[in-house]
């Protein structure tokens, strides 16, 4: 597998239910947003129509998400989450000390998260990079954007349960 390409760990339920939402807007969405631009083309002047420019800005918005979840669908590797052995990995939950405070997070795609009231970090982020690899009780410490270096203490890894 290339580094070229951004793989998504997706659990078989984050999965389905991102395929859902896809089959939906692909069909119904499109049509109704359709419908939506067409009603307020028919109310006349283009230029100062409100109407018409919210509708086609959402359809852009649509279209974009509809982009989005094929590429993460295409590129998602479906299965079970990671079993937890104490390393930092995509699809674990990881309790940190950043900068001192405890935080419990998921390694990961924010789509994998679904219902749960977990922060989500990517794997590409500056602090998900950091970790990747490292096991509990590891150091280290990353830039943040803002050029500040923030310390960081893996304190546990755990399975995700969804």
């Amino acid at each position: 597998m290339s580094n070229d390409a951004q793989v998504t760990f997706l659990t078989q339920e984050a999965y389905d239910r991102l395929a859902a939402e896809l089959e939906e807007l692909s069909t119904t969405g499109r049509e109704e947003i359709a419908k939506r631009i067409e009603i307020a083309r028919e109310e006349g002047d283009l230029k100062e129509n409100g109407g018409y420019h919210a509708a086609k800005d959402e359809q852009g918005k649509i279209e974009m998400r509809i982009r989005n979840l094929q590429a993460l669908l295409k590129e998602a590797v479906v299965g079970e989450a990671p079993e937890s052995n104490g390393t930092v990995q995509p699809g674990t939950v990881v309790t940190a000390l950043v900068l001192g405070d405890e935080e419990r997070f998921l390694l990961g795609s924010r789509e994998i998260a679904g219902g749960t009231d977990l922060d989500v970090y990517s794997e590409q982020s500056p602090l998900g990079a950091a970790i990747l690899g490292l096991k509990e009780g590891d150091k280290t410490s990353y830039q943040a954007p803002n050029g500040k270096e923030i310390a960081v203490e893996i304190v546990k890894v755990e399975t995700f349960t969804g």
